[in-house]
């Protein structure tokens, strides 16, 4: 099973490793405009295979990813500090506009799983042209806000003290500033939030809940100014995505898919609960918000609306 990663910066090549950690694929194949850097992550990524999983391992160009299940689009300049997500939509476009034909026209039945930011808007840009190879709607996703929903679980069981594999909780609408904590839904062991925190003594008040917020809100901002760059954890994200298409897993994950309506906003890209199977997204999963998170998704689609507006 081949795997193709397009762009060996540091999401793309910590998401290769992550795929190799994980034992995902028996051929990955990475394809990097700088040819030496896809040949140096290559050359580094199969000296670690031995300590992990049989794998080949090599640098290609656009032709050798015929035949792969899967590519990962990650290729695109990085956010610099104080950037947002959506700033970055000019200069990433350009990359797309030649990354995705390319992939296209060599690896015509491969799913299409997008990471380069802002993932909404050029996820919805890459469906754009794919339509055009007569590619499935449902074979185009993107990252969308699985790691945001990682990061919202993760904080919620270190607060309540559970492991956040137990925590069930969404983050919804753009992969941004603003995305949708749908606090209203979160259940722990198939309990409410609040009736789990009632029962087990856990207070969480509002300035708790605006902390956790805005910590996972906020959080690519701070680990930028910190180190320069996020990618351990988007990378695992996708090699989770990865594992529920290769696999066929019909995994509910919160990537980013073309909808028609979002929140009453026509035809926009966003996050929602969506299963994931071996041909991409099989269906989405509309969730009964509350009124203020409903609006909240609303101007969320809205924001990525408009960004998309500014692609015509």
């Amino acid at each position: 099973m081949k795997i193709g990663v397009v762009g060996t910066g540091l999401v793309g090549s910590t998401a290769a490793y992550s795929l190799l950690l994980s034992g995902l694929g028996r051929e990955l194949v990475l394809v990097d405009r700088q040819r030496q850097r896809a040949e140096a992550e290559a050359d580094d990524l199969l000296h670690a295979a031995p300590f992990a999983h049989p794998m080949q391992i090599r640098a290609g160009d656009y032709p050798d990813l015929a035949g792969a299940r899967l590519v990962i689009l990650a290729a695109g300049v990085n956010q610099q500090p104080g950037e947002s997500r959506l700033e970055l939509l000019s200069r990433n476009r350009a990359v797309f506009d030649d990354v995705v034909p390319s992939v296209l026209a060599h690896a015509a039945e491969a799913v299409l799983l997008v990471a380069t930011n802002p993932v909404d808007v050029l996820t919805h840009y890459t469906h754009k042209l794919a339509q055009q190879a007569d590619l499935p709607a449902g074979r185009v996703l993107g990252s969308g806000t699985t790691l945001d929903t990682a990061r919202f679980r993760a904080l919620l069981g270190q607060q309540v003290g559970v492991d956040p594999q137990h925590v069930h909780a969404y983050v919804v609408g753009e992969h941004g500033d603003s995305e949708v904590l749908t606090w209203s839904l979160a259940t722990i062991g198939g309990m409410p939030l609040s009736a789990f925190c009632q029962q087990h003594g856990v207070t969480l008040g509002p300035k708790l809940r605006d902390d956790i917020d805005g910590r996972v809100r906020r959080a690519a901002y701070r680990i930028i100014e910190g180190k320069g760059a996020t990618y351990y954890g988007i990378g695992s994200a996708l090699a989770r995505i990865a594992r529920a298409v290769l696999r066929d897993q019909r995994a509910i994950l919160t990537v980013c898919s073309p909808s028609p309506q979002v929140a009453g906003v026509a035809d926009v890209t966003v996050s929602l609960p969506r299963l994931v199977g071996g041909e991409g997204v099989v269906t989405t999963f509309p969730l009964p918000l509350d009124p203020q998170e409903e609006a909240g998704l609303a101007a969320s689609a809205t924001t990525v609306r408009q960004a998309i507006d500014h692609l015509s």
